[in-house]
Formats: structure tokens, sequence, C-alpha cells
């Protein structure tokens, strides 16, 4: 979970789930929206490093406005979207160096 505001109580308020095993089936993803519903969350968004099943790919249009899925191409684009927002400690974990490669 996590929302804005100092103390987390302001919208837009997310739930967030992460899974590293197997490609990730319906059953986590309708796990997740009931947890969205539980805690009353504005949105949801759903990572998998292995992906996603093939019965997750239909329902994700119906989801499309409330659960974002992302699999480990949309997870590196992003961090490295938002890299330079990342405190310096953070940066420090996980140092990266652009590189300019010409052709």
């Amino acid at each position: 979970m996590a929302a804005k505001g100092d103390l987390g109580f302001e919208n837009p308020k997310i739930c967030i789930q992460v899974k590293s095993g197997s490609a990730v089936g319906i059953d986590i993803l309708d796990r997740l929206s009931g947890t969205i519903k539980k805690v009353k969350a504005d949105f949801g968004l759903l990572v998998s490093w292995e992906g996603f099943k093939g019965s997750i790919k239909e329902e994700k249009k119906n989801e499309f406005f409330a659960i974002r899925l992302w699999e480990q191409k949309e997870l590196v684009e992003e961090f490295l979207k938002h890299y330079h927002k990342l405190d310096e400690e953070i940066k420090s974990e996980i140092p990266l160096k652009q590189i300019l490669i010409y052709f």
C-alpha cells in the first residue's frame, strides 16, 4: 500500500503486489482486485518478473483503468525513467552510469 501525504492518507492510494516466481495467473489478479476494493485503494499494480499466463491477458482489458500489469520490460523501463528522482541513498545501492553509443 502507498498513498500521498505525510501520513499516507491522501489520494491516490495504490495497492501493489510483486511476484518473482512462476508466471502469474488470473487467481492472483482476482485476489489483488479484491484487496483493492477491501482497502478502498484507487489503483493497483501487479508486477510479475516471470510474466503472466494467457488467462490474465484477456482479463487485463477489463481491469485496465483499475490495475496495471508490469512484466520485466515495464519494470525496468519505469525504474530507468524515474531513477533520477530517487534518494541518493538508494542510488548508491543501485549505481547506474549512462553510456552513449554512437552508430
